[in-house]
């Protein structure tokens, strides 16, 4: 059996991923190009969500 999540799972899965990326990004000293892509791919997916990332940058 296979469940789908609902949008406020989705919701919250985002902002938690996106939650972890920004304390990576925190706790990293170094240039690290594919973390910024993930977490400029993060914002937009939270935009398209009606989300403003900026509440959830560190």
């Amino acid at each position: 059996m296979v469940e789908e999540m609902t949008l406020d799972e989705l919701k919250q899965v985002t902002i938690d991923y996106y939650v972890n990326l920004q304390r990576i990004k925190k706790a990293d000293t170094g240039n690290n190009p594919e973390l910024e892509y993930q977490l400029k791919v993060y914002k937009n997916k939270l935009a398209s969500l009606g989300i403003p990332p900026e509440e959830y940058e560190m």
